[in-house]
């Protein structure tokens, strides 16, 4: 846990821009794909907005506060965007693309924050302007959102239901077993929380998003300074 106040806003100050963007995005692209799929529910809604009031989860919220200071694994969520497979001609598959599309959001912001760093570091030399502090915390936001989006990106694709991973196994499930493991979605929530905080979802998804992390940094030249 961080020591004193000013540590503490300093590491929100960092990670709440790219989390925010990380978070709210995915549920967008949800959304924005069950609207073209055909449903109507979230743009009626509002949702398919960047304004992040509707998207808000108060316990998502906190779990996010609480594990950007006490963990390396930062975590949390939104209000999922409703979405009606009624409107869907094959619900099954609609869905499994809908769910898709959330982390595949994640991984191209990842990517985008991580070009973003290389564009920083070619146009401004470290040399040059490593002691401007404007600098430093944008080039540290873009890190976090690249760590943050690789996060969400795999513990979304978790094959536990309601997470977006529980919609793409179920599409290639015989059809017999689909229901009965969708509904186990009543208790997907309880067991994600648990395994955050006996430190499993960490162990798991650790090597996941440290592995994607430098996968894109290295794509991008950026472990030649020191980033990983």
């Amino acid at each position: 846990m961080l020591e004193s106040l000013p540590d503490t806003l300093h590491v929100l100050s960092i990670v709440l821009v790219p989390a925010l963007l990380g978070i709210i995005l995915h549920e967008v692209a949800h959304g924005f794909v069950a609207y073209r799929k055909g449903d109507p529910t979230a743009a009626a809604m509002g949702r398919l907005t960047l304004n992040p009031l509707p998207h808000v989860d108060p316990m998502g919220l906190l779990v996010f506060i609480l594990t950007s200071l006490s963990s390396s694994f930062i975590f949390g969520w939104a209000k999922p965007v409703p979405v009606d497979v009624r409107y869907f001609r094959d619900p099954f598959k609609d869905m499994m693309q809908v769910a898709l599309a959330g982390p595949l959001t994640n991984a191209l912001l990842a990517t985008l924050c991580a070009a973003l760093m290389r564009l920083q570091l070619w146009l401004l030399p470290p040399a040059e302007w490593a002691d401007a502090g404007a600098y430093a915390f944008a080039l540290s936001s873009l890190y976090a959102g690249v760590s943050v989006n690789m996060g969400l990106c795999w513990v979304n694709m978790l094959p536990i239901p309601p997470l977006d991973g529980s919609k793409v196994l179920a599409y290639f499930l015989p059809a017999g077993m689909r229901m009965g493991y969708l509904g186990m979605e009543r208790y997907g929530l309880v067991i994600l929380v648990l395994l955050l905080f006996c430190g499993l979802l960490g162990d798991i998804l650790m090597p996941l998003v440290l592995g994607g992390r430098h996968a894109l940094l290295d794509v991008f030249g950026l472990t030649a300074y020191g980033l990983e």
